[in-house]
């Protein structure tokens, strides 16, 4: 399969003279199409700046980002905007859904943004939201839904487009244990069944542990990569958590 992401030689510093923060120091990794990619580190690892930088939230100091064929680093204004609404899905831990619209208006929208075709919104929307098991919610406001449900919104919101890469920043942050197991069993079944590419991530080993490979950030630098092969979830699970014990405290705390 080719590549969706290749990340290379990428740094990202802040502050000036005396007081610089190497938040990235040559980190380089790439994701395959279909790939489902947890990314886990102590807090300050780079982990959320990492992020920030693929999804064009952030600029890198130096190194190369490209997504599907495009170099981000030299997209700038109108283009750069262009690429992302077509291109990326970003879930994050408080769902950002637009409070004035129902579940099915905030999921359409995204779909009107990129200027689909109106006899293919209606579809398009409740398709996802039946693979999502939100069907029953479509005409509720985010106020009249569970936690886990507006997650599974947020995420078809992300996911209706068919973007190339879907970007997931602590999506079961907020929720509780139940709503968690739901949201991270759908996302492995549009991994799975749909092929959609994901890049999470995530403080938690149990969310961590649905992925197919988990790399590891420490002091802005890569440490350790584990692929899942053939392991169950629990086996993979157990890797993981050896993985953090070496690592170190801080594994629960949010860069």
């Amino acid at each position: 399969m080719s590549d969706i992401l290749t990340v290379t030689d990428l740094h990202r510093v802040y502050g000036k003279g005396g007081s610089l923060t190497r938040a990235l120091d040559g980190v380089s990794l790439s994701l395959e199409a279909g790939e489902f990619v947890g990314v886990m580190g102590p807090s300050g690892s780079g982990k959320t700046t990492l992020l920030n930088c693929v999804s064009t939230i952030d600029r890198p100091t130096s190194g190369s980002i490209v997504i599907d064929g495009k170099e981000l680093t030299r997209l700038k204004g109108k283009e750069l905007a262009k690429f992302r609404r077509e291109r990326l899905g970003f879930i994050f831990q408080d769902c950002n859904l637009l409070d004035t619209l129902t579940a099915y208006e905030n999921i359409a929208l995204s779909l009107s943004i990129v200027k689909a075709p109106a006899h293919k919104i209606d579809k398009r929307v409740r398709e996802m939201a039946d693979f999502l098991g939100i069907a029953d919610c479509l005409e509720k406001y985010p106020y009249q839904m569970s936690g886990g449900q507006q997650q599974r919104c947020a995420a078809a919101r992300a996911m209706v487009t068919r973007p190339a890469l879907v970007l997931a920043d602590e999506p079961t942050g907020a929720l509780d244990s139940k709503a968690s197991s739901l949201l991270l069993g759908r996302l492995e079944a549009l991994n799975r069944e749909l092929g959609t590419t994901i890049l999470m991530v995530t403080h938690d080993a149990f969310t961590a542990s649905c992925c197919r490979r988990v790399v590891f950030l420490r002091d802005g630098k890569l440490f350790l990569e584990l692929n899942r092969g053939g392991d169950d979830r629990k086996v993979f699970f157990q890797k993981i958590i050896r993985v953090v014990t070496e690592m170190g405290g801080g594994m629960a705390d949010v860069l």
